[in-house]
């Protein structure tokens, strides 16, 4: 009754694919939602969740392959040419604080922004790390929950017709629910996602209402002969998953043609930054996107001259509309991939992966912006001074949300399992 449809595949230099995959149910869209609904309500009453007083939304922005963070946001303009690379640095509109001159529409707004530049991670071609705080090689045994989920988790319920979670790119191991179970899973607007806010062929408002006292049949039927007590029927989880397609909240903050036409102009070639920002406005907790192929062992400064002038002027948009509404305050966008990439240039005009150091580009949320954060060695080895680990920024972008990263949720087994095990903060973004 359920069919698998495969989403775009991420390769990296180790040959894997990373395949985004979505689980829909052939009946239509209401009972898939309603049934993801329902998975929500049971989750929390066997677990105990319970939401969270309002909380902020987030925008991971992810660079898939790993970012060279000597070439964007910790340039070495003293080091050896070997090191340093072919950009200058340019000074920002805060003090002391110099980035790529590639991106100078961040640099004259810097006072809005942040960086961590002192990261440690760890090696492996994963969103993993930088979306559960634990990496891969953890979650093949422990299944950590991604921190949409988490949010879908404590904030599902509270959401009315909008998606708590949504993922931009599909789904993968990092965005995957874990021990919190598959109805924290994103909604994946991409392909077959997108049906799920959409009528089906040839149904009407009307022909729903039909439809909806079906639905009611067969949860009366399911719930005769159901011997576990989960089967709720078409309660107000299946009232709200109507209301998804109905009200279409969601569909319309996806339909771009309802933005200004120069609004388009902006974001053009950068569209899935303007639907994170209407996602957001929409009332949906968590979105994520991606953006680019970093994975840059040969020709590392060709491939970074096109996407770089992109990337900051997606930054540059987003972050200036949040102020523009009014949402600096209540949305945190952080951006970063799974590891640096190494400091010495190898002889492909490339640099290699490298986890000892990597950065996080970081705006709102209330945080303390218009700084560069820690600092790498001379050449960008290792840090010089202040080290964290990405669970750490995790742990701050939790608290800065809403969300204590030291509540536990009970896994698969009856343990409780925290958020994250290293739940120290980059207090220097907290003021």
């Amino acid at each position: 009754m359920f069919s698998s449809l495969l989403g775009s595949t991420q390769k990296f230099c180790d040959g894997a694919s990373r395949r985004n995959f979505l689980k829909i149910g052939a009946f239509g869209a209401g009972l898939t939602l309603a049934d993801g609904l329902r998975l929500q309500a049971a989750a929390k009453s066997k677990q105990g969740g319970t939401p969270t007083s309002k909380m902020k939304s987030a925008i991971f922005i992810y660079l898939p392959g790993g970012p060279s963070h000597m070439d964007m946001y910790d340039l070495k303009p003293d080091a050896p040419a070997e090191y340093r690379g072919e950009f200058n640095p340019i000074k920002t509109n805060v003090e002391g604080v110099e980035i790529c001159e590639h991106f100078p529409m961040q640099a004259k707004m810097w006072d809005k922004l942040s960086v961590v530049r002192s990261i440690v991670s760890t090696d492996e071609h994963s969103d993993s790390s930088t979306h559960t705080g634990f990496p891969e090689r953890v979650n093949r045994l422990q299944q950590h929950p991604s921190f949409g989920s988490v949010v879908s988790k404590l904030r599902g319920n509270d959401a009315g017709a909008v998606p708590p979670f949504v993922s931009l790119r599909g789904m993968s191991m990092g965005t995957e629910p874990g021990f919190l179970g598959v109805a924290h899973r994103p909604f994946t607007p991409s392909g077959a996602g997108n049906s799920n806010l959409k009528l089906a062929s040839n149904v009407t408002v009307e022909r729903l209402d039909d439809r909806k006292q079906l639905l009611g049949s067969f949860d009366d039927i399911r719930r005769d002969i159901d011997t576990t007590g989960s089967m709720v029927g078409m309660d107000s989880y299946s009232e709200r998953a109507i209301e998804m397609v109905t009200g279409g909240v969601v569909r319309k903050a996806l339909d771009l043609k309802n933005e200004d036409p120069k609004t388009l102009e902006r974001y053009k070639g950068i569209e899935q930054f303007l639907t994170a920002r209407r996602l957001v406005e929409a009332g949906v907790g968590f979105v994520t996107l991606s953006y680019g192929g970093w994975d840059t062992h040969g020709g590392n400064f060709t491939t970074l001259k096109k996407q770089l002038p992109n990337v900051d002027r997606a930054i540059a948009n987003l972050i200036q509309d949040l102020h523009d509404r009014g949402l600096q305050d209540d949305v945190v966008t952080v951006m970063w991939g799974e590891f640096g990439r190494t400091p010495k240039i190898n002889s492909g005009a490339g640099r290699d992966h490298w986890s000892p150091v990597m950065g996080a580009m970081v705006a709102g949320g209330g945080m303390k912006m218009g700084q560069a954060v820690g600092a790498s060695t001379a050449k960008g080895e290792r840090p010089k001074d202040r080290p964290y680990s990405v669970s750490q920024v995790m742990s701050t972008i939790y608290r800065t949300i809403g969300i204590d990263p030291s509540q536990t949720f009970t896994n698969g087994s009856g343990r409780p399992m925290y958020i994250l095990d290293d739940r120290e903060p980059v207090r220097e973004l907290l003021g």
